[in-house]
């Protein structure tokens, strides 16, 4: 038996938005990041503290809705031009 699927466009969008998504994800932890190590406020902070502050439920909710807001805006975009 095959493991691959037996129609393997239909998983391409799929894997297309996820991948998009995480990377959406990934450059608002990354702004949050440096935003705890500017130089008003994250004077002799460690990385491990900064990543303590950013890592939270909230944050991670929003980096999740506005990553598919942003995912639908651009495919939205992609598909009219």
């Amino acid at each position: 038996m095959s493991l691959t699927p037996k129609d393997p466009r239909k998983l391409k969008p799929i894997w297309r938005a996820v991948i998009e998504i995480a990377f959406i994800v990934f450059l608002f932890y990354s702004n949050l990041l440096m935003g705890e190590f500017t130089q008003a406020n994250g004077r002799g902070k460690s990385f491990l503290a900064g990543l303590g502050d950013v890592m939270t439920l909230e944050n991670l909710a929003i980096a999740l809705v506005t990553a598919f807001i942003g995912y639908v805006a651009f495919e939205y975009l992609r598909k009219k031009l």
